[in-house]
Formats: C-alpha cells, structure tokens, sequence
C-alpha cells in the first residue's frame, strides 16, 4: 500500500503499545487503512477550501446581480415609472451575457417611440391613432391573460432575496474564518485576489 517497511513495523509498535479500541488490539491493516481515509478527508478539505476561496467574489457577485434581477432592478419598467440606473444594467448585462456592452435599442418600426408617448398623455384615443400611423396598421389587442399567471409573485421573490441575503452572510463569514484559523494567509488571500482580478481580465478581453 506504499508503506515502507520500517513504517510498517512503527505501526506495529503503535499498536502494540498505545493502539487499543475497546480494549481489543487494532490491526495495523486497520491502522493503514485509518490513515489514508484521514489523508483523504484532509485533502478534500484542502480542496473545498481553496476552491471555495478562489470563486468567493463570483459568489457575491452573483448573489447580488441575482436579487436585483429578481426584483427587476436592472431594467427599465415597461409603463416608464422606473428607470433603471446605469450601474445595475451593466451588472446585469455582465450576469445575463457575460458582457459589459448594452446592446443597442432598436426603435419602434415606422415611426419614433416619443410620438406614442407624447400621445399617450393626450388620452386613450390619441395613443392608439400614433400606434397605428407609427407601425402602419391599428394596434393588436393584447391576448387574454392566463388564469395562472394571475398568482402573484411577491412571496417566492422574497425567499429569493433571503437566499441571496444568506449566501452572501455564508461567504462572507466563511472568507472571514478562513484568515482567522488557516496558517497560510498569504495563499488564502491570493486565491482571494485571483477570484476578483481573472474575471474582470476575462470581461475586457
């Protein structure tokens, strides 16, 4: 099992002298075997820490972009009482496609949006006349709504954002305790730093 033989005969003294279960002797092929289990849970734990350490910034990152769409912050409303600011479109384009670049908005076809607009202040009538002069034929009626998208949305938007809020407080406090009991700070923050910087190099490249 890629023991040497001087190692095997230590385990037979260990086991001789203070390796008791029970108080029955343990077998030195247990004791080997004991020994690669623990250098097993040991490595795996070496390895969900500095994997974890290294996308901890991406974590937040998308915990963050994810409440925010969740509410549709980064987004202009369709009837224009919200008008999202510039920072959360980006972040959410950067969430959505990976990229920073806002794609252009296409205008309405035959015709200017700010003509419907400024009729819709004029009365039902008036908007419905510039809908049709600006797309050439009378505006659609919108389809029937299904009963089942009548439920509202409120409540499992909610234990979104708590999910966001949690794995947030996880990360963070997890980053925190990693400084505070691991030796190797100097590792831990520059798998920290590399999980900030590769993906900002990855985004302008």
């Amino acid at each position: 099992m890629g023991f040497q033989a001087s190692e095997f005969q230590a385990l037979l003294v260990t086991q001789s002298s203070s390796a008791r279960w029970h108080g029955r002797l343990i077998p030195a092929y247990r004791i080997v075997g004991m020994s690669s289990t623990a250098a097993l849970f040991r490595n795996l734990r070496a390895i969900h820490l500095y994997v974890g350490v290294l996308i901890a910034p991406a974590l937040i990152f998308f915990a963050f972009t994810g409440a925010l769409q969740t509410f549709g912050l980064h987004e202009n409303s369709r009837e224009g009482s919200y008008k999202a600011p510039r920072w959360a479109v980006v972040l959410g384009q950067i969430h959505k496609k990976q990229t920073a670049i806002l794609p252009a908005r296409r205008p309405a076809p035959g015709g200017f949006p700010g003509d419907v607009k400024r009729a819709a202040k004029n009365g039902s009538g008036d908007a419905d006349r510039a809908a049709q002069g600006a797309s050439g034929r009378a505006p659609a009626s919108p389809p029937p709504v299904p009963a089942t998208s009548l439920r509202h949305p409120l409540p499992l938007k909610i234990f979104f954002l708590l999910v966001s809020l949690g794995l947030t407080t996880s990360t963070v406090t997890g980053i925190y305790m990693t400084f505070l009991y691991k030796r190797k700070a100097g590792l831990i923050l520059g798998l920290l730093l590399a999980g900030i910087v590769i993906p900002l190099v990855l985004l302008f490249v």
